[in-house]
């Protein structure tokens, strides 16, 4: 794998900003069940309840995202890994901002050691 080009300044001022545009956090993955969804997994701001709820009995305004939806089979990877993907995106809105804070913390101990003479 190619290392990538050190992220921009700006770079992560879009990502920042990418991250407070999206629908506020915590998500959570749900699986759903429905006439019409089959299996419905998805990303959502409540948490799951484990009963696999059929619609109307969950409020779709709550989902921001799926990654499996069978009937019709429009939302459906090759790879098969729902469940992980919708881990991965539920996880990401709070992973993100985490990171980019990270980042941010670790330039400063950097830019501040840069900055203190050799030897003091």
């Amino acid at each position: 794998m190619d290392t990538p080009n050190p992220l921009t300044d700006e770079e992560l001022s879009n990502i920042e900003e990418l991250a407070r545009a999206a629908t506020p956090g915590p998500w959570h993955m749900r699986q759903l069940d429905d006439d019409f969804a089959m299996s419905l997994v998805a990303i959502s701001t409540v948490p799951d309840t484990g009963a696999g709820e059929r619609w109307p009995d969950f409020d779709h305004r709550h989902i921001v995202a799926a990654t499996l939806v069978q009937q019709p089979r429009y939302v459906d990877v090759a790879d098969e890994r729902w469940d992980e993907n919708a881990h991965f995106i539920a996880n990401a809105r709070q992973d993100v901002p985490r990171l980019i804070a990270e980042i941010r913390r670790l330039r400063r101990l950097l830019a501040a050691k840069e900055q203190k003479p050799e030897g003091g």
